[in-house]
């Protein structure tokens, strides 16, 4: 019986420190994103990750698709990236299935600045660039550098007539970038204990991936303030908002990047609008059916229990410190009027209610309800009423304590009931536009290329953002900085190749499942090859 436990323990022994041998010492290609995420100083906003694979690159030879999300300057500098410094015969085979990474940082002078970040196979030495630079005809000139105490190298690419700033971090984990104040910033870099700004695919996940995209929401506003000079657009307003984080996985279409994957809220941040939709169920979207064929972006929310949303909204007001403002407006409705209408529009409310900008710069609010008949009635006790479906809001801020922070746009708004939809709008002509596209069922559902695009999109979901990006180019114009924009218009192929985009998320455990697609003008799909 001793013998046999003795041997018992060896076995054990053994087995443990092959498994540990095992482990030490495996490498295989893709693994090591936690490490190489570790490095990116955190006020990065989105992190595009692919595989250094020969399938990823055939995939984007002669494809538009990935060279008009980039444009074409960005592309060439990673084309030239990847053969020159990847796929470099001294360097080739220690970033050979390594995972890349691609990071967007804002900067002090308004641009986006791009950091490359990778992690090495085993056995990488610094020596290896070294011995790189002595070599003649490689259209490099190497000059190594330190920066906060870390090795790294002045990389000169004649074909670009750049440096590439490349620093060597803990690890062998190596970054790169054209910015020597993004380069020096993540050499000093060092991630907080407990710190969180990403959340990351299970290595399963990530290996059986194309390409993935994580997302800071909370960077967001960073990244438009760039782009933007009007500091009061609200192109896609509530999703800068979100306190959470998002990983999604690549689903390869020719004609369309669509990502789709879980955005996980932050509950210990302040609580934002778009939180009080993970307690509902999602829902088949039908407004949309009847946004205007000049919807140049919209937002749409869906709710499976109006009545429960409206009580969470209600706790949200509280959280605000917007108790007692939204208390007195009501009460001074029901000593003016008689009525309890917060109660009764409530009870009337229907599944989705939406924000509509028109390329025109008009705002709509289009609110599905029970029973426009009943609404009209309720509504006539608070309105001055210009026609028997028809007038405007006698009260301040109505709409934004009966639905929400997204419709805080509209103040004292005139109103048209059609069928069982209400309408917003700050003026009677931009009420009378919609009534016409309404009545004349010119909607941008009747679009062949809006079909194609929504055919790729969710049927049901909680909040959806949407922009048509010919229908948006005029608000470009007018709110995005110059820089960007003439960027936008010029670039060829570029962002005007592509017809539109969504981003969709859909209730889940608390959370969000998210769906984002943005599609190819049919032009443009028809000639990517």
């Amino acid at each position: 019986m001793r013998k046999h436990i003795i041997i018992t323990i060896i076995l054990l022994v053994v087995t443990a420190y092959v498994t540990v041998f095992y482990f030490k010492n495996l490498n295989p290609p893709g693994t090591n994103t936690s490490r190489a995420i570790n490095v990116i100083p955190n006020n990065a906003s989105l992190i595009f990750e692919f595989n250094n694979d020969e399938g990823f690159y055939d995939i984007l030879k002669g494809n538009k698709l990935f060279e008009a999300v980039a444009g074409k300057q960005l592309f060439g500098q990673l084309d030239t990236l990847r053969t020159q410094l990847l796929q470099n015969p001294f360097l080739g085979k220690f970033f050979d299935g390594q995972n890349i990474f691609i990071s967007f940082h804002p900067s002090a002078d308004k641009n986006f600045l791009l950091l490359f970040t990778a992690s090495t196979a085993k056995g990488f030495e610094a020596s290896a660039v070294d011995q790189l630079a002595k070599q003649p005809n490689t259209g490099l000139v190497i000059t190594p550098m330190r920066t906060a105490g870390k090795k790294g190298y002045n990389i000169y690419i004649k074909a670009l007539k750049q440096i590439f700033y490349l620093v060597i971090n803990d690890g062998n984990i190596l970054s790169g970038s054209f910015s020597k104040e993004l380069a020096d910033e993540c050499a000093a870099y060092k991630k907080k204990k407990n710190e969180r700004s990403f959340v990351l695919l299970s290595e399963q996940q990530n290996t059986n991936s194309l390409a993935n995209i994580y997302i800071n929401y909370n960077q967001l506003n960073p990244l438009f303030s760039m782009l933007f000079s009007n500091k009061n657009t609200d192109i896609f307003k509530s999703l800068r908002l979100l306190p959470g984080v998002a990983t999604l996985s690549l689903n390869y279409k020719t004609d369309a990047l669509m990502f789709n994957g879980a955005t996980t809220i932050q509950l210990d941040k302040a609580a934002a609008y778009l939180n009080l939709f993970t307690n509902q169920q999602p829902v088949i979207n039908h407004l949309k059916d009847i946004f205007p064929s000049t919807t140049a972006y919209s937002i749409n929310f869906s709710v499976s229990d109006p009545l429960k949303f409206t009580t969470t909204l209600s706790q949200w007001y509280i959280k605000a410190g917007l108790k007692n403002e939204k208390e007195q407006l009501f009460a001074k409705v029901r000593t003016e009027t008689g009525i309890s209408l917060q109660k009764d529009f409530d009870n009337l409310l229907g599944n989705e209610f939406s924000v509509v900008t028109t390329r025109y710069f008009e705002k709509l609010a289009i609110i599905s309800v029970k029973d426009g008949s009943k609404l009209n009635m309720l509504l006539t006790n608070v309105s001055k009423t210009s026609s028997e479906n028809s007038g405007q809001f006698s009260y301040d801020k109505l709409p934004f304590f009966l639905l929400g922070d997204a419709f805080g746009i509209f103040k004292h708004p005139y109103y048209l009931i059609i069928d069982n939809y209400l309408i917003l709008a700050d003026s009677q002509g931009e009420l009378k536009s919609y009534y016409d596209s309404y009545i004349n069922r010119k909607f941008l559902s009747k679009n062949d290329q809006y079909s194609q695009f929504d055919n790729l999109l969710a049927a049901q979901s909680n909040v959806a953002f949407l922009i048509i990006f010919k229908n948006s180019e005029q608000i470009f114009k007018r709110d995005m900085d110059d820089s960007y924009y003439n960027s936008f218009e010029a670039n060829d192929p570029g962002w005007k190749n592509f017809y539109g985009a969504s981003w969709q998320l859909s209730a889940a455990d608390k959370n969000f499942y998210t769906n984002f697609c943005m599609r190819l003008n049919t032009d443009t799909a028809a000639i990517k090859n």
